[in-house]
């Protein structure tokens, strides 16, 4: 199993759900969070806004998914055909175990 975490733009993470859940993977956790990446914020005039807003969304997937999930999450997220500075980020992290709480089911 692997994690996907992916920090997309606000204003287009409703689209990146809908492209998941149309793609069959519909569980999805989705954390509002604020920061910056490489373009160090934003500068306007003499203000600098280094806390950006965006929209962290989680999901657990099998291995042999990784590569479909990820090209959704890209195509949804991206900004016009070429993206932009601010898009966001993908990280992929390995899940060694998984448990529903209600039932105590082990894996996904």
């Amino acid at each position: 199993m692997l994690m996907i975490r992916s920090i997309v733009r606000r204003e287009k993470a409703d689209a990146v759900l809908a492209g998941l859940l149309e793609a069959g993977y519909p569980a999805v956790t989705k954390v509002d969070v604020f920061g910056r990446g490489k373009q160090r914020g934003l500068k306007v005039g003499n203000v600098t806004y280094d806390e950006l807003p965006k929209e962290l969304l989680l999901t657990v997937i099998q291995d042999k998914d990784k590569e479909f999930v990820i090209k959704t999450i890209m195509a949804k997220a991206k900004t016009g055909d070429a993206g932009a500075f601010g898009d966001g980020k993908i990280f992929v992290s390995p899940v060694t175990e998984c448990y529903t709480i209600s039932s105590g089911v082990k894996g996904i």
